[in-house]
């Protein structure tokens, strides 16, 4: 008998062999990664990959899921806190910085914070919290009034609480819009000031988190109930601080170092016009220069929030977390220059939080383009070889892959939502514009699958109408100069979408009803989970993107699921909780289901 040799499959089945004898190696050498099936941090690694092993709830059986238990804390608000389970015990952060711990297996409530916030805070950016911090005993949360706290993981007994920033800073008013401006009467939502939204990490004794809001911009409450945003306003003035990000003891609260996202000097950096990526951003660089003399002191409010949990290389010690846009918020008269380091993922020494490199998508950004998704590190196959790097999803819409160690590009993808008018300033007319200052992708984590090479992003199509107020001095009253974005009548929806991280190509794309925000969860079962607006609890196919399970909340689902194994029994559990700024019931919710007995 002949054997007839297919030697392109040969060839195709030998460099498989091969990189899957790379990844092995990869994964055996791989830090950090959790030998139990807790969900012990943020993004359940310091990879912040959101990537399980579990294989208990698969593609063969996910449509047996049913709810093992619910439990709704009392707290409405918009819920985006990631559950951490460790050791049987769920620690949850709730809005205005409540904790409570309950009996992961059960859902009873074993003790709760109350947060007692400061009473001349004013919160700049709503009550939303992202997730504690567990480690050594103690439980850590960032809160809304820019503290830091430890709590005791036994009993929710504060041991210390230090204020991270001891005073407040200006804020924006609707004294300075336009009295024809319909905005100018409406309901304020938020202004620039400081607070903690991202969950803390815990790395060798210290606790890192970062500031928000410093340049958060003026909201306005949408007169429609169900639609996202009524409008950001950036407001000509000297609003914000730099923001920074540091770390503190884990015994005492002391701070060890301090990483500010705004130089005291060479803010300015170098006027830059375009950037690797080929984008160009219609910059008027001689005028910019030409201001330098009159705002010599920018730096001082320049912005820059760090919005979302850094991730650590543990083999180099570097972290990686990515800033907020410059201040003021779309208003560029006071702030020449780059505007260094926003709207940039950044590398730090993690011991010490001195810089590496950087990476600066959008300098001078005139569109709120703020690195708000998570970074995640992954062992990249560029060409056969294994690269280490770190991705990050944007609100320009692309995903971005760099050299963890260089922090050189090495792929940008297919834009994953469609693109309009991207890098256009804003007019008199108003000039509409997707995405806009909503993304994109939010501050929603990611999630990659390593061995398959795929990133899973939430998406979000939302056009802003981008306009341009302006005003001359007259009568005595003052020019007026402001922008504006608003959401427009155009449709918008959500995607969902698998890059493959090899060629930056989309392997699959699913539409929802509403944009999409909360975060994304992939398991070796095949899986990828997400929620949605309108209630919906979803799992998905990795590999083709189809719809395998659906379960509805009577709030909207805007946290990121995680996955944890207890006595052998597998649980998918997420946040219920809506988010007010688009538009998403809002409601006290903890949902987990696990496979029908």
């Amino acid at each position: 008998m002949k054997h007839h040799f297919n030697l392109n499959f040969l060839a195709k089945s030998t460099l498989i062999a091969v990189t899957g004898l790379l990844f092995a190696c990869a994964q055996m050498t791989k830090p950090n990664v959790p030998q139990s099936q807790d969900w012990p941090s943020f993004g359940r690694d310091f990879t912040s990959q959101r990537f399980a092993p579990a294989t208990q709830i698969n593609t063969t059986n996910v449509q047996q899921l049913v709810e093992a238990w619910k439990v709704n804390t009392g707290v409405t608000g918009s819920f985006q806190t990631t559950p951490i389970v460790q050791d049987g015990v769920m620690y949850l952060s709730l809005p205005f910085n409540h904790v409570v711990a309950l009996d992961a297996k059960t859902g009873k409530e074993l003790w709760r914070y109350s947060h007692d916030r400061r009473k001349d805070w004013q919160m700049c950016c709503g009550p939303a919290n992202r997730g504690v911090a567990v480690a050594g005993g103690r439980v850590f949360i960032g809160t809304v009034d820019a503290r830091l706290i430890a709590l005791n993981a036994k009993t929710g007994a504060k041991e210390w609480d230090i204020d991270v920033v001891e005073n407040a800073i200006l804020t924006e008013g609707q004294d300075s819009l336009d009295k024809n401006d319909p905005n100018s009467a409406r309901k304020v939502t938020g202004g620039t000031g400081i607070g903690i939204a991202m969950a803390p990490v815990v790395y060798k004794g210290k606790v890192i988190v970062g500031i928000t809001g410093v340049g958060y911009g003026l909201h306005i409450d949408n007169p429609t109930a169900d639609a996202p945003l009524g409008a950001v306003i950036g407001v000509t003035g000297r609003y914000g601080r730099p923001g920074f990000l540091a770390a503190y003891d884990v015994n005492d609260g002391k701070r060890v170092w301090q990483f500010d996202t705004i130089p005291s000097s060479g803010w300015e950096g170098k006027f830059t016009e375009a950037t690797d990526d080929g984008a160009t951003f219609n910059r008027d660089v001689v005028q910019e220069k030409a201001d330098m003399t009159k705002y010599p002191d920018a730096a001082r409010f320049g912005g820059g929030s760090a919005w979302s949990t850094p991730a650590i290389d543990t083999t180099s010690d570097t972290l990686y977390f990515g800033t907020g846009n410059p201040s003021p918020q779309m208003n560029d008269i006071s702030r020449p220059g780059d505007n260094l380091y926003t709207v940039s993922l950044v590398a730090l020494d993690v011991n010490t939080g001195a810089l590496k490199w950087h990476y600066q998508q959008v300098p001078h950004d005139l569109w709120g383009y703020d690195l708000a998704s998570p970074p995640v590190l992954f062992n990249y196959n560029l060409n056969g070889k294994m690269i280490a790097a770190v991705g990050q999803a944007s609100k320009t819409g692309w995903f971005y892959v760099h050299d963890r160690v260089t922090g050189k590009l090495l792929k940008k993808s297919d834009a994953f939502v469609p693109q309009q008018n991207m890098f256009k300033k804003a007019t008199e007319e108003g000039i509409v514009v997707f995405p806009g200052i909503l993304g994109g992708s939010n501050w929603s984590p990611v999630s990659v699958d390593e061995q398959n090479q795929r990133v899973f992003i939430e998406g979000i199509h939302s056009p802003i109408k981008y306009t341009l107020h302006e005003t001359a001095a007259h009568d005595g009253k003052p020019a007026i100069r402001y922008a504006a974005s608003e959401p427009t009548q155009d449709p918008r929806w959500g995607l969902l979408s698998a890059i493959d991280l090899s060629t930056g190509k989309i392997a699959w794309q699913n539409k929802t009803a509403q944009p999409l925000l909360g975060g994304v969860l992939a398991t070796a079962g095949g899986l990828v989970f997400i929620g949605e607006g309108d209630g919906h609890f979803n799992a998905y196919n990795s590999q083709t993107g189809a719809l395998l399970w659906q379960a509805k909340s009577e709030f909207g689902v805007n946290a990121p699921p995680i996955t944890y194994t207890i006595d052998g029994v597998q649980y998918i559990a997420v946040a219920s909780g809506g988010n007010s700024i688009f538009g998403y019931k809002q409601g006290d919710a903890v949902l987990v289901y696990q496979l029908k007995k």
